[in-house]
């Protein structure tokens, strides 16, 4: 058994992360101060007596006696991460800062949940973990991308100058149950508007591509890489295959057998047109790839939203 912090602990990835490591037999210790998280999403856990929830925000220390830290504090979507800028900037910094001396003083080995918005608008498809990105360093999605560039140029610093084990990953367009309803990401923002029979709204004309992982296939590729013994990173996470925009809106429409327009709205400023991971690390060093079919994790997300949209129909009524 082993001890392990996982920061962002409530969110969507975090909770799915906290049931996995649980099963597995470890005492995981979650810390997150619900700014995005909910209580709800590990409700099912806190009888566990394997189980601690720790209200704290990362960007303040905390003195813990753990083994292992995934490091996930942020939000993640942007009209989350746009909503205060500057905390998530400090989220970003100084989480990884605390949560890096935290690792340093108890010789835990810490892995840094990055994301595939270190490349920006990426001019390399798909995108290898050696492209260095086409980021605007002062635009609108800068608060997160730089942040979690910083982050990671942390993670390496205090590998080499303190020997601090570390393991880095790059995540990309990632779905599930417990996304919330209002996070601005493409899955939930079609499969709420069609439930609800609002317009699917396709910024630009949806020709832009994405990749999208299941929520499990994505943990199982983290947990993989925080025990391995190989490589430090970064290394890609996310489903190699590639679907325009408006192919996800139809998807979404004919599983949610909705009668929903699509509309068009224009495209918000630096929104990449490409995003697509070159997974080959992943699978040479981990042997990991994605299990999860596009329409089969979609149709579990699609019924986890239905029952959400249903709770909050009785409750108007």
């Amino acid at each position: 058994m082993k001890r392990v912090l996982v920061t962002g602990g409530a969110g969507f990835i975090g909770s799915h992360l906290c049931d996995r490591l649980l099963k597995e037999g470890n005492e995981v210790l979650c810390l997150d101060n619900f700014f995005t998280g909910r209580k709800e999403n590990i409700a099912h856990l806190l009888d566990s007596r394997h189980f601690e929830l720790i209200r704290h925000d990362v960007i303040e220390p905390v003195l813990l006696e753990v083994d292992q830290i995934y490091n996930l504090a942020c939000p993640a979507s942007p009209v989350h991460y746009q909503y205060n800028p500057v905390k998530t900037i400090k989220t970003n910094i100084m989480g990884a800062l605390n949560m890096l001396g935290l690792a340093k003083r108890v010789r835990a080995r810490i892995l840094q949940a990055s994301t595939s918005e270190v490349y920006g608008d990426p001019k390399e498809h798909p995108q290898r973990e050696e492209y260095w990105g086409n980021a605007n360093p002062v635009g609108p999605r800068a608060c997160y991308d730089e942040g979690k560039r910083c982050a990671e140029s942390l993670m390496f610093s205090y590998h080499k100058q303190n020997g601090v084990e570390i393991r880095v990953v790059r995540i990309f367009n990632t779905y599930g149950p417990r996304m919330l309803e209002n996070d601005g990401r493409v899955v939930s923002n079609f499969i709420v508007q069609a439930l609800r029979g609002n317009d699917i709204t396709v910024y630009g004309d949806g020709s832009q591509t994405r990749s999208f992982c299941y929520v499990d296939d994505l943990v199982d590729g983290m947990i993989r890489m925080m025990n391995n013994d190989a490589v430090i990173g970064p290394i890609n996470l996310g489903n190699p295959g590639e679907f325009t925009v408006l192919e996800l809106a139809n998807i979404v429409k004919k599983l949610a057998n909705s009668r929903s327009n699509i509309v068009y709205k224009p495209l918000p400023q630096d929104d990449p047109a490409q995003r697509q991971p070159d997974i080959t690390k992943a699978k040479k060093h981990l042997d990991w790839s994605p299990a999860v079919k596009l329409e089969e994790g979609l149709v579990k997300t699609v019924e986890y939203f239905s029952a959400r949209i249903g709770k909050d129909m009785e409750r108007i009524v």
